[in-house]
């Protein structure tokens, strides 16, 4: 561990007062113990000289030297020594992320195998997995731009919804970049801090060059451009790999929009990239967020600084062993100092949360619950946590979604209401799921991922009708006659129920893909109204 004596300093520094006490308190005992200062005003000092006999004293080290080096010790730990701020967000890879996918037809050549898209999918799935953790959000575009998912921090969800993109989900023809950054500028205003947009596309539209740089210009959003494809095109196919023939009968083939790319680039001062078979646009698209993200934070961005005080605990527990020898007369100062370590935050570093002594009597539940949450040992922390979101958010991330259900069914507000249809989805009770998602959208009515997850759910809902619907109308038992011997012989026949659960989870692998397009043409067709085109 290197030591930056440059930055070194103390975070409470008056604690070191401490540390002027301790160094007087062997002067002082000593001082007390010299006998001939104490009696010298009653006799004549050149005769104090021959009566007093001072034993020599075989024992070095006495008990005010230990206490005075536990003050010391203690004022150094208490003052809190540091050199090394805490690693901003940044370098933890906290950067909000937003990727816009281009869904315009020619994302279908297959110049890069399979197709333009697949590939931009395969990619970005792979950032996605290596941003576990960070905020990123989901756009698609073509003619229009739809979000398709807020920023979040769940990457299977996240994932689920990018494999579900195809050219066929937006009907509007074109690249309208600018309408991308206008949906990705909302993002990043609702995330407040600075963030990127990564588009990821095969060509652009020129005209829109201009407006885009005014855009920019008015936003702390910085822009990527990762280019997928290859000069020489390729064939554009179908859903059965048939290549498209245009009405002529000759295959379409996808162009790659070099040029235009490079416009856009220019126009809007954005870096450049290319899709690379290895990790290296994904080292560069994560480069340039981080990047950004420090110099556009530096500027509001609060110092902290890492405590190192706690180390010293190590010597300060060697000393106070040291202190409760028998016969010794500070055994209470030990436990004095060692309590007061305790209670100031220094205690020794432990492993997973768990109830004892030491910790039920200087933590709170609450406080052993989120020290066990935030080390992810969430069903201790769902057994510590008293307070009913709390114990909730533990048990929800524990899968225990029958306790979350009782926890934030306590509450009433729209994070609980939130969480609490996010617990029923997945226990599989969709109405009740659609009604807490209404709930916190009453409560709250700016709630991406209420509204997001609310029109998924529903849409399963209906799915879900719309299957049962169609299943047989049989009886779960009935009766069968043999007659052949004129007397009747019952026999009850099982006829097997359609599993809800797996029929769920196989509306929701296929789902996505069709609530997105459904969500897309009723935007598209809302859209057109506004601006009093007929769609």
């Amino acid at each position: 561990m290197e030591i930056d004596l440059s930055a070194f300093h103390f975070l409470r520094p008056l604690w070191l007062l401490l540390v002027i006490v301790g160094a007087l308190l062997p002067l002082a005992w000593r001082r007390s113990q010299d006998l001939e200062r104490r009696i010298g005003g009653s006799i004549a000092p050149a005769l104090l000289r021959h009566l007093v006999i001072t034993p020599e004293d075989s024992q070095r080290l006495r008990p005010a030297h230990l206490a005075g080096a536990l003050l010391c010790l203690g004022g150094i730990a208490a003052a809190g020594p540091t050199w090394e701020q805490d690693r901003p967000p940044f370098l933890e890879n906290r950067a909000p992320l937003i990727v816009a996918i281009d869904l315009s037809p020619s994302m279908d050549a297959n110049d890069v195998p399979p197709t333009r898209l697949e590939a931009a999918k395969h990619k970005m799935h792979d950032l996605i997995q290596r941003r576990a953790g960070a905020r990123t959000g989901l756009i698609a575009y073509a003619g229009s731009a739809h979000l398709v998912l807020p920023a979040t921090e769940d990457p299977a969800l996240l994932d689920s919804f990018l494999q579900a993109l195809s050219t066929d989900l937006i009907e509007s023809p074109g690249k309208n970049a600018l309408a991308a950054l206008d949906e990705a500028k909302r993002l990043i205003a609702a995330e407040k801090v600075p963030g990127t947009l990564v588009l990821v596309t095969d060509g652009a539209d020129t005209t829109q060059l201009d407006a885009l740089n005014k855009s920019l210009e008015s936003s702390d959003l910085q822009l990527l451009i990762l280019a997928v494809g290859s000069q020489d095109g390729g064939l554009i196919r179908d859903a059965q790999g048939q290549p498209r023939t245009d009405a002529n009968g000759k295959p379409i083939l996808g162009r790659f929009d070099e040029q235009g790319l490079k416009k856009l680039a220019d126009a809007t001062d954005a870096p450049l990239g290319s899709l690379t078979l290895n990790t290296d646009d994904l080292d560069w698209i994560e480069l340039h967020a981080q990047k950004h993200f420090q110099s556009a934070s530096n500027g509001n961005q609060e110092i902290h600084w890492k405590d190192a005080g706690y180390w010293l605990c190590w010597p300060l527990l060697l000393l106070a062993f040291f202190c409760v020898r028998r016969g010794w007369s500070v055994n209470w100062v030990a436990g004095l100092l060692l309590g007061f370590c305790l209670v100031g935050g220094l205690g020794l570093p432990t492993g997973p949360a768990h109830a004892g002594v030491v910790a039920d009597a200087f933590l709170t539940p609450d406080q052993q619950g989120r020290w066990a949450f935030e080390h992810g040992h969430f069903p201790q922390a769902e057994a510590h946590f008293q307070a009913p979101y709390w114990k909730g958010l533990a048990a929800y991330n524990a899968a225990d979604y029958e306790a979350a259900l009782a926890s934030f069914a306590r509450l009433d507000t729209a994070q609980s209401y939130f969480y609490l249809g996010n617990s029923y989805a997945r226990l599989y009770k969709l109405p009740e799921a659609i009604a807490a998602y209404g709930q916190a959208l009453k409560l709250q009515a700016q709630f991406p991922e209420a509204t997001t997850n609310l029109a998924l759910v529903t849409e399963l809902y209906k799915e879900q009708q719309e299957e049962g619907e169609k299943a047989p109308d049989e009886k779960a038992d009935k009766e069968q006659f043999d007659n052949k011997t004129g007397k009747g012989k019952t026999e009850q026949v099982q006829v097997p129920k359609t599993p809800s659960d797996e029929l769920w989870l196989r509306n929701l692998n296929t789902s996505p893909a069709k609530f997105l397009k459904q969500k897309f043409s009723l935007q598209d067709a809302a859209q057109k109204t506004r601006t009093g085109v007929q769609p």
